[in-house]
């Protein structure tokens, strides 16, 4: 394996999404280490030049190196992205040593047990850490094919937002920075969820009417939890939410998406996990979400369908009983 590189974006998460932004990241002039937790799996990548598993048919240009080896992964980093599932962020991050620059996180999730966002994640487990998310409409496999996509570098860092959008955009990438990042991580999270209902929806064969409503209440959901957290409604109608929510949501590549329609078409959510190989969010993240927003007194009724029927306590034809009976009321 390659020596890590000085001056490089150390990246955290050889999945899908990570090996897309190593890709990216030399796109826009940038050398790339990219850590994989299982050595066996990094010296395949490295190996063979793709994550074939995860990426099919992408290779990795020279100048992005893989290692197992966090310590030299992060060694001389200028920017480290975090990018693991939400729910394995925390035991993540407690095998890493310090880090040494500033972080952008790419997990989109809220965890379950502490109810924490990926920043709050973070803040917990290395204190004082500048940090900000990376979060927008973007499908790993498009992005690492160079397709045109835009994101948010969103942090209370002018620095970091900076450093970010110089580091990571180009032509095919357009980045924005943004000053909001709890309306950003709000909006990440939810709309995995928002997806499941909209996928489970279109399985159960109710509609496009039925799945526009439901995307345009769950995007109100989502301003309102964002509010109540203290971020700003103007981002959940930015990329970072309406963007990120129409992807999700109507695009076939979703995960979030394809099991709300399995569900929808009467597959068991344990017979849908059992066949993937990615990680789908928004089942863990429906209840968390919930719970969270309970804590603060906030109504979100899509993502309390979502969470019971992940969980299995309500079919799809009672979850879609009790959103229409919901009391009427001015939209």
């Amino acid at each position: 394996m390659a020596k890590a590189m000085k001056d490089h974006i150390a990246i955290i998460g050889a999945g899908a999404w990570g090996t897309a932004l190593a890709i990216q990241a030399l796109r826009g002039g940038q050398r790339a280490v990219l850590w994989a937790r299982d050595p066996a799996r990094a010296a395949l990548i490295e190996q063979s030049r793709a994550n074939e598993r995860l990426l099919p048919g992408v290779a990795l240009p020279d100048g992005i190196s893989i290692t197992a080896d966090a310590g030299q992964a992060l060694a001389g980093a200028a920017l480290i992205l975090l990018v693991v599932p939400a729910q394995a962020l925390r035991p993540v991050l407690q095998s890493l040593p310090a880090l040494p620059a500033p972080v952008l996180i790419c997990a989109k999730g809220v965890e379950a047990g502490s109810l924490m966002l990926p920043l709050e994640i973070l803040a917990d487990m290395h204190p004082g850490i500048v940090a900000g998310v990376l979060s927008g409409p973007n499908f790993a496999h498009e992005i690492a094919r160079g397709l045109p996509a835009a994101a948010v570098v969103a942090s209370h860092d002018a620095g970091l937002r900076a450093l970010g959008v110089a580091r990571l955009g180009s032509a095919s990438f357009r980045l924005y920075g943004g000053d909001d990042p709890v309306g950003a991580e709000i909006g990440g999270a939810a709309k995995n969820v928002i997806a499941i209902a909209a996928g489970a929806v279109m399985g159960a064969g109710l509609g496009e009417n039925a799945r526009a409503a439901l995307i345009t209440r769950g995007l109100a959901e989502i301003a309102r939890l964002a509010s109540a957290l203290g971020g700003r409604a103007d981002t959940v109608a930015g990329l970072s939410g309406l963007g990120d929510l129409l992807l999700t949501a109507t695009g076939l590549g979703s995960r979030n998406t394809s099991l709300g329609l399995a569900l929808g078409r009467g597959e068991s959510l344990t017979e849908v996990l059992a066949a993937r190989q990615g990680v789908t969010e928004g089942v863990a993240t429906a209840p968390a979400l919930v719970e969270r927003a309970a804590q603060l007194g906030v109504d979100l009724p899509i993502c309390a369908a979502v969470a019971e029927l992940v969980r299995g306590r309500v079919t799809l034809q009672e979850a879609v009983a009790r959103l229409l009976a919901r009391p009427k009321r001015d939209e």
